[in-house]
Protein backbone atom coordinates (compact mmCIF):
# COMPACT_ATOMS: atom_id res chain seq x y z
CA UNK A 1 0.00 0.00 0.00
CA UNK A 2 1.10 3.50 -0.64
CA UNK A 3 0.78 6.13 1.71
CA UNK A 4 -2.78 7.75 0.21
CA UNK A 5 -4.10 4.05 0.38
CA UNK A 6 -3.68 3.45 3.94
CA UNK A 7 -5.04 7.02 4.65
CA UNK A 8 -8.23 5.78 3.16
CA UNK A 9 -8.21 2.55 4.57
CA UNK A 10 -7.64 4.43 7.91
CA UNK A 11 -10.62 6.23 6.87
CA UNK A 12 -13.05 3.24 6.38
CA UNK A 13 -11.78 2.29 9.81
CA UNK A 14 -12.54 5.26 11.40
CA UNK A 15 -16.54 5.67 9.46
CA UNK A 16 -16.68 2.24 11.19
CA UNK A 17 -15.72 3.50 15.00
CA UNK A 18 -18.08 6.62 14.45
CA UNK A 19 -14.35 8.78 14.81
CA UNK A 20 -14.05 12.12 12.75
CA UNK A 21 -10.34 12.63 13.54
CA UNK A 22 -7.46 10.58 14.21
CA UNK A 23 -4.41 11.17 15.85
CA UNK A 24 -0.94 9.66 15.75
CA UNK A 25 1.99 11.49 17.42
CA UNK A 26 5.32 10.46 17.23
CA UNK A 27 6.21 8.29 20.39
CA UNK A 28 6.01 5.57 22.36
CA UNK A 29 4.20 4.46 25.75
CA UNK A 30 7.12 6.26 27.64
CA UNK A 31 7.08 9.65 25.54
CA UNK A 32 10.20 8.92 24.41
CA UNK A 33 11.63 11.27 21.35
CA UNK A 34 13.55 8.14 19.90
CA UNK A 35 11.55 4.81 19.42
CA UNK A 36 11.81 1.27 18.70
CA UNK A 37 10.24 0.09 15.53
CA UNK A 38 7.32 -0.78 16.74
CA UNK A 39 6.60 2.36 17.36
CA UNK A 40 7.01 4.26 13.91
CA UNK A 41 3.10 4.94 13.33
CA UNK A 42 3.43 8.22 12.07
CA UNK A 43 6.35 7.50 9.73
CA UNK A 44 4.74 4.10 8.26
CA UNK A 45 1.48 6.12 7.52
CA UNK A 46 2.57 9.59 6.27
CA UNK A 47 5.81 8.93 4.51
CA UNK A 48 7.54 11.50 6.75
CA UNK A 49 10.96 10.11 8.84
CA UNK A 50 11.90 12.93 11.02
CA UNK A 51 11.91 12.37 14.32
CA UNK A 52 9.07 14.79 15.50
CA UNK A 53 5.59 15.09 14.25
CA UNK A 54 1.96 14.46 14.61
CA UNK A 55 0.05 13.14 12.03
CA UNK A 56 -4.02 14.67 12.11
CA UNK A 57 -6.80 12.47 9.29
CA UNK A 58 -10.22 13.90 9.20
CA UNK A 59 -13.05 12.00 6.68
CA UNK A 60 -11.92 15.01 4.05
CA UNK A 61 -8.06 15.95 5.24
CA UNK A 62 -5.04 14.75 6.46
CA UNK A 63 -2.26 16.88 8.08
CA UNK A 64 0.90 17.02 9.80
CA UNK A 65 2.77 19.25 12.15
CA UNK A 66 6.25 19.62 12.55
CA UNK A 67 8.76 21.84 14.07
CA UNK A 68 11.26 24.14 11.96
CA UNK A 69 13.59 22.00 12.20
CA UNK A 70 12.15 19.56 9.51
CA UNK A 71 9.77 21.98 7.29
CA UNK A 72 12.03 21.31 4.23
CA UNK A 73 12.01 17.58 5.02
CA UNK A 74 8.20 17.28 5.23
CA UNK A 75 7.24 18.91 2.58
CA UNK A 76 9.91 17.01 0.62
CA UNK A 77 8.24 13.93 1.44
CA UNK A 78 4.94 14.52 1.90
CA UNK A 79 4.41 15.39 -1.92
CA UNK A 80 1.75 13.12 -3.47
CA UNK A 81 -0.08 12.12 -0.46
CA UNK A 82 -2.30 14.36 -0.04
CA UNK A 83 -1.57 14.91 3.35
CA UNK A 84 -0.64 18.67 4.43
CA UNK A 85 2.60 20.29 5.78
CA UNK A 86 1.63 22.26 9.38
CA UNK A 87 4.26 24.18 10.82
CA UNK A 88 4.62 24.38 14.27
CA UNK A 89 4.94 28.07 15.61
CA UNK A 90 2.67 28.94 12.67
CA UNK A 91 -0.17 26.36 12.34
CA UNK A 92 -2.10 25.79 15.28
CA UNK A 93 -3.21 22.48 15.78
CA UNK A 94 -6.73 21.30 16.30
CA UNK A 95 -9.12 18.41 16.23
CA UNK A 96 -11.99 17.95 14.71
CA UNK A 97 -15.24 16.26 16.21
CA UNK A 98 -14.96 12.45 18.03
CA UNK A 99 -11.06 12.12 17.70
CA UNK A 100 -9.32 8.14 18.13
CA UNK A 101 -5.92 7.63 19.37
CA UNK A 102 -4.24 4.93 20.86
CA UNK A 103 -4.29 5.94 24.56
CA UNK A 104 -0.98 4.24 25.49
CA UNK A 105 1.10 6.93 23.45
CA UNK A 106 -1.40 9.94 24.35
CA UNK A 107 -0.41 12.27 27.68
CA UNK A 108 -2.61 12.19 30.30
CA UNK A 109 -3.37 16.29 29.91
CA UNK A 110 -3.47 16.05 26.26
CA UNK A 111 -6.29 13.54 26.33
CA UNK A 112 -7.94 15.42 28.84
CA UNK A 113 -7.96 18.28 26.74
CA UNK A 114 -10.52 16.49 23.69
CA UNK A 115 -14.15 17.21 25.12
CA UNK A 116 -14.91 13.46 23.04
CA UNK A 117 -12.59 10.58 22.18
CA UNK A 118 -12.27 6.95 21.70
CA UNK A 119 -8.83 5.06 22.53
CA UNK A 120 -8.19 2.53 19.99
CA UNK A 121 -5.42 1.77 17.74
CA UNK A 122 -6.19 1.56 14.32
CA UNK A 123 -3.07 1.91 13.00
CA UNK A 124 -2.46 -1.86 14.34
CA UNK A 125 -5.04 -3.00 11.81
CA UNK A 126 -3.47 -1.50 8.69
CA UNK A 127 0.06 -2.52 9.42
CA UNK A 128 0.16 -5.97 8.62
CA UNK A 129 3.77 -6.30 8.86
CA UNK A 130 4.71 -3.88 11.78
CA UNK A 131 7.96 -5.25 13.49
CA UNK A 132 7.19 -7.06 16.71
CA UNK A 133 7.60 -5.33 20.49
CA UNK A 134 9.90 -7.18 22.42
CA UNK A 135 12.52 -6.12 25.14
CA UNK A 136 16.22 -6.43 25.38
CA UNK A 137 16.65 -6.74 29.23
CA UNK A 138 19.24 -4.49 30.60
CA UNK A 139 23.01 -4.18 32.03
CA UNK A 140 23.91 -2.38 34.81
CA UNK A 141 26.74 0.37 35.17
CA UNK A 142 28.92 1.48 38.07
CA UNK A 143 30.23 3.21 40.56
CA UNK A 144 32.93 4.14 38.52
CA UNK A 145 30.47 6.26 36.08
CA UNK A 146 27.63 6.88 38.33
CA UNK A 147 29.55 8.55 41.25
CA UNK A 148 25.92 7.32 43.16
CA UNK A 149 24.38 3.94 43.77
CA UNK A 150 20.38 3.24 43.02
CA UNK A 151 19.47 3.38 46.69
CA UNK A 152 20.78 6.47 47.39
CA UNK A 153 19.58 8.47 44.52
CA UNK A 154 16.14 6.56 45.17
CA UNK A 155 16.35 8.05 48.76
CA UNK A 156 17.02 11.12 47.22
CA UNK A 157 13.89 10.72 45.55
CA UNK A 158 11.56 9.70 48.06
CA UNK A 159 12.60 12.64 50.57
CA UNK A 160 10.93 14.98 47.50
CA UNK A 161 8.18 12.76 47.06
CA UNK A 162 4.53 15.10 47.87
CA UNK A 163 2.16 11.75 48.19
CA UNK A 164 1.61 8.22 48.72
CA UNK A 165 3.13 7.12 45.17
CA UNK A 166 5.18 8.22 42.57
CA UNK A 167 4.63 6.78 39.27
CA UNK A 168 7.57 7.04 36.90
CA UNK A 169 7.30 6.28 33.28
CA UNK A 170 10.23 8.03 31.53
CA UNK A 171 12.74 5.53 30.28
CA UNK A 172 15.25 8.04 30.68
CA UNK A 173 14.84 8.43 34.42
CA UNK A 174 14.15 5.03 34.93
CA UNK A 175 17.68 4.18 33.90
CA UNK A 176 19.30 6.81 35.81
CA UNK A 177 17.22 6.05 39.08
CA UNK A 178 18.32 2.08 38.79
CA UNK A 179 22.19 2.67 37.10
CA UNK A 180 20.72 0.23 34.32
CA UNK A 181 20.75 0.65 30.83
CA UNK A 182 19.63 -1.05 28.06
CA UNK A 183 19.20 -1.38 23.83
CA UNK A 184 15.68 -1.54 23.47
CA UNK A 185 15.92 2.17 21.86
CA UNK A 186 18.72 3.09 18.77
CA UNK A 187 20.61 5.39 19.96
CA UNK A 188 19.13 5.97 23.91
CA UNK A 189 20.92 2.85 25.84
CA UNK A 190 17.02 2.50 27.37
CA UNK A 191 14.87 -0.45 28.45
CA UNK A 192 11.31 -0.62 28.41
CA UNK A 193 9.63 -0.26 32.04
CA UNK A 194 7.70 1.30 33.96
CA UNK A 195 8.75 2.26 38.37
CA UNK A 196 6.49 2.79 41.11
CA UNK A 197 8.15 4.81 44.02
CA UNK A 198 6.67 4.47 47.89
CA UNK A 199 7.81 6.50 50.63
CA UNK A 200 9.64 3.02 51.73
CA UNK A 201 10.20 1.02 48.30
CA UNK A 202 9.97 0.82 44.99
CA UNK A 203 9.06 -1.63 41.88
CA UNK A 204 10.63 -1.64 38.34
CA UNK A 205 8.18 -3.16 35.55
CA UNK A 206 10.32 -4.54 32.91
CA UNK A 207 10.19 -7.72 30.82
CA UNK A 208 8.18 -10.67 31.95
CA UNK A 209 6.35 -8.01 34.18
CA UNK A 210 5.78 -4.83 32.14
CA UNK A 211 2.27 -4.82 31.97
CA UNK A 212 1.48 -5.52 35.53
CA UNK A 213 1.65 -2.04 36.19
CA UNK A 214 -1.98 -1.18 34.84
CA UNK A 215 -2.99 -3.99 37.44
CA UNK A 216 -1.63 -2.75 40.16
CA UNK A 217 -2.19 0.83 39.68
CA UNK A 218 -5.83 -0.05 40.20
CA UNK A 219 -5.61 -1.01 43.64
CA UNK A 220 -3.64 2.00 45.02
CA UNK A 221 -5.20 3.58 48.27
CA UNK A 222 -4.23 7.36 49.49
CA UNK A 223 -2.32 9.61 46.72
CA UNK A 224 -0.12 9.11 43.97
CA UNK A 225 2.19 11.91 42.11
CA UNK A 226 3.01 11.31 38.57
CA UNK A 227 3.16 14.09 35.29
CA UNK A 228 0.68 14.67 33.24
CA UNK A 229 2.48 15.76 30.44
CA UNK A 230 4.89 12.67 30.49
CA UNK A 231 2.64 9.70 32.10
CA UNK A 232 0.31 8.12 29.16
CA UNK A 233 -4.01 8.53 29.24
CA UNK A 234 -3.91 4.68 29.42
CA UNK A 235 -1.95 4.14 32.12
CA UNK A 236 -3.76 7.48 34.03
CA UNK A 237 -7.12 6.07 33.96
CA UNK A 238 -6.45 3.01 35.51
CA UNK A 239 -5.89 5.40 38.83
CA UNK A 240 -8.71 5.39 41.23
CA UNK A 241 -6.82 6.99 43.95
CA UNK A 242 -6.17 10.83 44.12
CA UNK A 243 -3.81 12.21 41.81
CA UNK A 244 -1.14 14.61 42.05
CA UNK A 245 0.12 16.39 39.09
CA UNK A 246 4.05 17.01 39.89
CA UNK A 247 7.22 17.36 37.78
CA UNK A 248 9.33 14.25 37.85
CA UNK A 249 11.76 15.19 40.74
CA UNK A 250 14.26 12.98 38.43
CA UNK A 251 14.30 14.83 35.78
CA UNK A 252 16.71 18.16 37.32
CA UNK A 253 18.57 14.97 39.88
CA UNK A 254 19.95 13.89 36.61
CA UNK A 255 20.26 17.00 35.00
CA UNK A 256 22.51 18.08 37.64
CA UNK A 257 25.72 15.99 37.02
CA UNK A 258 28.03 14.82 39.84
CA UNK A 259 31.73 14.59 40.09
CA UNK A 260 32.28 11.47 38.67
CA UNK A 261 29.90 11.30 35.82
CA UNK A 262 31.63 15.08 34.82
CA UNK A 263 34.76 13.04 35.06
CA UNK A 264 33.39 10.30 33.33
CA UNK A 265 32.01 12.49 30.25
CA UNK A 266 34.97 14.35 29.71
CA UNK A 267 37.03 10.97 28.93
CA UNK A 268 33.92 10.43 26.17
CA UNK A 269 34.74 13.90 24.72
CA UNK A 270 38.38 13.18 24.39
CA UNK A 271 37.60 9.91 23.03
CA UNK A 272 35.36 11.36 20.29
CA UNK A 273 37.65 14.66 19.79
CA UNK A 274 40.34 11.85 18.72
CA UNK A 275 37.35 10.21 15.80
CA UNK A 276 36.70 13.67 14.82
CA UNK A 277 39.96 14.76 14.17
CA UNK A 278 40.52 11.29 12.27
CA UNK A 279 37.84 12.37 10.57
CA UNK A 280 38.29 15.89 9.73
CA UNK A 281 42.07 15.42 8.62
CA UNK A 282 41.05 12.28 6.42
CA UNK A 283 38.40 14.26 4.90
CA UNK A 284 40.38 16.94 3.82
CA UNK A 285 43.48 14.82 3.05
CA UNK A 286 40.74 12.96 0.88
CA UNK A 287 38.17 15.02 -0.79
CA UNK A 288 38.70 15.13 -4.78
CA UNK A 289 40.86 12.31 -4.62
CA UNK A 290 39.19 9.49 -3.00
CA UNK A 291 35.09 9.05 -4.04
CA UNK A 292 33.33 10.16 -1.19
CA UNK A 293 29.29 10.80 -0.53
CA UNK A 294 27.29 11.93 2.45
CA UNK A 295 26.37 8.56 3.24
CA UNK A 296 29.97 7.23 2.97
CA UNK A 297 31.42 9.77 4.99
CA UNK A 298 28.78 9.16 7.74
CA UNK A 299 29.74 5.59 7.70
CA UNK A 300 33.31 6.51 7.99
CA UNK A 301 33.10 8.94 11.04
CA UNK A 302 30.88 5.65 12.49
CA UNK A 303 33.79 3.51 12.01
CA UNK A 304 36.14 5.86 13.58
CA UNK A 305 33.99 6.16 16.56
CA UNK A 306 33.59 2.47 16.80
CA UNK A 307 37.62 2.25 17.54
CA UNK A 308 37.32 4.35 20.42
CA UNK A 309 37.46 2.11 23.73
CA UNK A 310 33.77 2.03 25.34
CA UNK A 311 31.67 3.14 22.48
CA UNK A 312 28.84 1.64 22.21
CA UNK A 313 26.45 3.15 19.24
CA UNK A 314 25.40 6.61 17.98
CA UNK A 315 23.47 9.28 20.23
CA UNK A 316 21.24 10.01 17.27
CA UNK A 317 21.53 8.99 13.13
CA UNK A 318 24.23 11.28 11.61
CA UNK A 319 23.27 14.54 9.72
CA UNK A 320 25.53 15.31 7.21
CA UNK A 321 24.43 17.65 4.71
CA UNK A 322 26.38 18.97 1.46
CA UNK A 323 25.72 22.38 0.10
CA UNK A 324 21.89 22.85 -0.01
CA UNK A 325 21.35 19.61 2.27
CA UNK A 326 22.67 21.46 4.78
CA UNK A 327 20.24 23.81 4.86
CA UNK A 328 17.80 21.06 5.81
CA UNK A 329 17.88 21.35 9.69
CA UNK A 330 17.70 17.88 10.80
CA UNK A 331 18.91 16.01 6.95
CA UNK A 332 19.09 12.07 7.07
CA UNK A 333 20.80 10.90 3.79
CA UNK A 334 19.16 8.15 1.54
CA UNK A 335 20.22 6.42 -1.36
CA UNK A 336 17.69 8.55 -3.49
CA UNK A 337 19.52 11.85 -2.07
CA UNK A 338 22.89 11.17 -1.39
CA UNK A 339 25.19 14.04 -2.75
CA UNK A 340 28.42 12.88 -3.84
CA UNK A 341 30.70 15.40 -2.17
CA UNK A 342 33.37 17.57 -4.00
CA UNK A 343 35.95 19.94 -3.45
CA UNK A 344 33.68 23.11 -2.89
CA UNK A 345 31.36 24.65 -0.48
CA UNK A 346 30.28 22.95 3.30
CA UNK A 347 29.38 20.03 4.33
CA UNK A 348 27.53 20.12 7.62
CA UNK A 349 28.09 17.21 9.58
CA UNK A 350 26.08 16.88 13.15
CA UNK A 351 26.94 14.03 15.10
CA UNK A 352 27.41 12.23 18.29
CA UNK A 353 28.35 9.02 20.32
CA UNK A 354 27.35 6.80 23.18
CA UNK A 355 30.23 5.80 25.29
CA UNK A 356 30.33 4.02 28.21
CA UNK A 357 31.55 7.07 30.58
CA UNK A 358 28.87 9.48 28.47
CA UNK A 359 26.98 10.63 25.64
CA UNK A 360 28.38 13.33 22.97
CA UNK A 361 26.94 15.78 20.24
CA UNK A 362 28.91 17.88 18.17
CA UNK A 363 28.47 19.77 14.78
CA UNK A 364 31.03 21.50 12.48
CA UNK A 365 30.64 22.93 9.28
CA UNK A 366 32.81 22.12 6.80
CA UNK A 367 34.61 23.91 3.91
CA UNK A 368 35.44 21.23 1.06
CA UNK A 369 37.52 23.59 -1.11
CA UNK A 370 36.57 27.57 -2.25
CA UNK A 371 33.85 29.04 -0.46
CA UNK A 372 32.18 32.84 -1.10
CA UNK A 373 32.91 35.83 1.00
CA UNK A 374 29.07 35.84 1.78
CA UNK A 375 29.65 31.84 3.05
CA UNK A 376 32.63 32.74 5.13
CA UNK A 377 30.85 36.23 6.61
CA UNK A 378 28.06 33.91 7.88
CA UNK A 379 30.11 30.98 8.81
CA UNK A 380 31.98 33.57 11.41
CA UNK A 381 28.86 35.36 12.39
CA UNK A 382 27.63 31.88 14.13
CA UNK A 383 31.08 31.10 15.65
CA UNK A 384 30.69 34.63 16.90
CA UNK A 385 27.11 33.46 18.23
CA UNK A 386 28.88 30.18 19.84
CA UNK A 387 31.87 31.69 21.24
CA UNK A 388 29.55 34.81 22.58
CA UNK A 389 27.55 32.10 24.75
CA UNK A 390 31.03 30.34 25.42
CA UNK A 391 31.92 33.59 27.59
CA UNK A 392 28.99 34.49 28.75
CA UNK A 393 28.92 35.03 32.45
CA UNK A 394 25.81 35.15 33.98
CA UNK A 395 24.18 35.12 38.08
CA UNK A 396 21.91 32.14 39.49
CA UNK A 397 18.88 33.60 38.23
CA UNK A 398 19.49 32.93 34.36
CA UNK A 399 17.12 30.71 32.54
CA UNK A 400 17.38 29.19 29.10
CA UNK A 401 15.92 32.38 27.26
CA UNK A 402 18.16 34.59 28.47
CA UNK A 403 20.94 32.87 27.19
CA UNK A 404 19.40 32.38 24.12
CA UNK A 405 19.33 36.25 23.84
CA UNK A 406 23.01 36.45 24.48
CA UNK A 407 23.43 33.76 21.01
CA UNK A 408 21.21 35.85 19.15
CA UNK A 409 22.31 39.55 19.85
CA UNK A 410 24.75 39.52 16.34
CA UNK A 411 20.97 38.93 14.69
CA UNK A 412 21.21 35.12 14.09
CA UNK A 413 17.54 34.40 12.96
CA UNK A 414 17.69 30.36 13.01
CA UNK A 415 14.61 28.57 14.05
CA UNK A 416 16.00 26.28 16.80
CA UNK A 417 16.77 26.48 20.03
CA UNK A 418 20.46 27.27 20.55
CA UNK A 419 20.82 24.55 23.36
CA UNK A 420 19.57 21.48 24.99
CA UNK A 421 20.66 19.57 27.95
CA UNK A 422 22.15 16.30 27.05
CA UNK A 423 22.06 12.66 29.11
CA UNK A 424 24.83 11.13 31.24
CA UNK A 425 24.96 7.73 28.84
CA UNK A 426 21.14 8.50 28.34
CA UNK A 427 19.16 10.74 25.84
CA UNK A 428 21.50 13.52 23.46
CA UNK A 429 18.54 15.31 24.54
CA UNK A 430 17.29 15.97 28.03
CA UNK A 431 15.45 18.68 30.45
CA UNK A 432 14.36 20.17 32.07
CA UNK A 433 17.11 22.98 30.88
CA UNK A 434 17.02 24.34 27.23
CA UNK A 435 18.71 27.49 26.08
CA UNK A 436 16.12 28.69 23.87
CA UNK A 437 12.69 31.22 23.81
CA UNK A 438 10.90 28.76 25.97
CA UNK A 439 13.28 27.88 27.99
CA UNK A 440 11.80 30.39 30.64
CA UNK A 441 10.94 28.00 33.54
CA UNK A 442 14.05 26.31 34.62
CA UNK A 443 17.19 28.11 35.94
CA UNK A 444 20.46 27.06 35.17
CA UNK A 445 22.51 25.62 38.07
CA UNK A 446 26.05 23.98 38.25
CA UNK A 447 26.33 20.64 37.09
CA UNK A 448 24.09 21.35 33.85
CA UNK A 449 25.70 19.81 30.57
CA UNK A 450 24.48 21.70 27.47
CA UNK A 451 24.58 22.07 24.10
CA UNK A 452 25.83 25.71 22.22
CA UNK A 453 24.86 25.27 18.46
CA UNK A 454 23.80 28.60 16.69
CA UNK A 455 23.31 28.39 12.88
CA UNK A 456 22.58 29.85 9.50
CA UNK A 457 20.42 28.09 7.07
CA UNK A 458 19.99 29.66 3.43
CA UNK A 459 17.45 27.09 1.72
CA UNK A 460 18.77 26.18 -1.91
CA UNK A 461 22.48 26.70 -1.43
CA UNK A 462 24.07 25.68 2.25
CA UNK A 463 23.38 25.61 6.16
CA UNK A 464 25.93 26.15 8.86
CA UNK A 465 25.89 25.02 12.57
CA UNK A 466 28.40 24.93 15.01
CA UNK A 467 28.14 22.90 18.19
CA UNK A 468 30.29 22.31 21.89
CA UNK A 469 28.73 20.99 24.60
CA UNK A 470 29.17 22.73 27.86
CA UNK A 471 28.90 22.13 31.61
CA UNK A 472 27.97 24.88 33.64
CA UNK A 473 29.90 25.82 36.73
CA UNK A 474 30.19 28.08 39.68
CA UNK A 475 33.15 30.65 39.95
CA UNK A 476 34.11 34.08 41.72
CA UNK A 477 30.02 33.94 42.62
CA UNK A 478 28.42 33.76 39.24
CA UNK A 479 27.77 31.17 36.83
CA UNK A 480 29.97 30.25 33.50
CA UNK A 481 30.45 27.66 31.01
CA UNK A 482 33.08 25.21 30.78
CA UNK A 483 33.76 23.95 27.35
CA UNK A 484 33.50 19.87 26.87
CA UNK A 485 34.21 19.59 23.15
CA UNK A 486 37.62 18.70 21.93
CA UNK A 487 37.41 19.82 17.71
CA UNK A 488 38.83 22.71 16.11
CA UNK A 489 36.92 24.86 14.26
CA UNK A 490 37.33 25.10 10.46
CA UNK A 491 40.12 27.80 10.11
CA UNK A 492 39.28 28.35 6.54
CA UNK A 493 35.97 29.23 6.51
CA UNK A 494 36.56 31.94 9.26
CA UNK A 495 37.00 35.77 8.24
CA UNK A 496 39.31 37.08 11.44
CA UNK A 497 38.70 40.19 10.26
CA UNK A 498 34.89 40.06 12.14
CA UNK A 499 36.23 38.73 15.12
CA UNK A 500 36.82 40.98 17.92
CA UNK A 501 40.51 40.79 19.97
CA UNK A 502 38.46 38.51 23.05
CA UNK A 503 36.72 36.49 19.92
CA UNK A 504 39.87 35.84 18.63
CA UNK A 505 41.83 35.52 22.38
CA UNK A 506 39.19 32.50 23.33
CA UNK A 507 39.57 30.52 20.01
CA UNK A 508 43.02 30.82 20.07
CA UNK A 509 43.12 28.95 24.22
CA UNK A 510 40.21 26.92 22.79
CA UNK A 511 42.35 25.55 19.69
CA UNK A 512 45.51 25.22 22.06
CA UNK A 513 43.43 23.14 24.92
CA UNK A 514 42.31 20.91 21.90
CA UNK A 515 45.75 20.48 20.62
CA UNK A 516 47.18 19.81 24.17
CA UNK A 517 44.41 17.01 24.93
CA UNK A 518 44.10 15.69 21.38
CA UNK A 519 47.84 15.40 20.15
CA UNK A 520 49.38 12.18 22.03
CA UNK A 521 46.50 10.70 20.41
CA UNK A 522 47.11 11.48 17.02
CA UNK A 523 49.43 10.10 14.18
CA UNK A 524 51.95 12.32 13.08
CA UNK A 525 50.28 13.53 9.94
CA UNK A 526 46.70 14.51 12.25
CA UNK A 527 49.10 15.72 15.11
CA UNK A 528 50.97 18.10 12.61
CA UNK A 529 47.45 18.81 10.61
CA UNK A 530 45.54 19.86 14.38
CA UNK A 531 48.91 22.03 15.00
CA UNK A 532 48.45 24.29 12.26
CA UNK A 533 44.69 24.88 12.94
CA UNK A 534 46.00 25.81 16.58
CA UNK A 535 47.35 28.78 14.58
CA UNK A 536 45.17 31.76 14.26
Amino acid sequence: MNIQERIEKLRILMKEEGLDSYLIPTTDFHGSEYVNPYFKAREYMSGFTGSAGTLLVTMDDAYLWTDSRYFIQAEDQLKGSGIKLMRIGKDKPFVKGNVGFDARVIPAKEALTYSSFKDIDLVDKIWEDRPEFKTAGSYPIYLDVTGETSDSKIKRLQEKMEADYHLITSLEEIAYLTNRRGMDIMYTPVFYAYMLVSKDGYKVYSEDTYEDIYEDLEKLEGTIQLDMSKVNYALYQRIHCKVLDRKDPASLMMALKNDVEIAATKKAHLKDGIAMVNFLYWLKANIGVLPISEISCADYLELLRSKQLGFKELSFETIAGFKDHGAIVHYAATPSTNYTLSSEGFLLVDSGGQYMDGTTDITRTIALGPITDGMRRDYTAVLKANIALSMAKFDYNATGAKLDEIARAGGLTYGHGTGHGVGHMLSVHEGPQSISAKGTEQKFLAGMITSNEPGIYVEGEYGIRLENEMLCVEKDGHLEFEILTLCPFDKQAIDFDMLTDAELNWLREYHQRVYTALAPHLDEDEKQWLKEQAIL
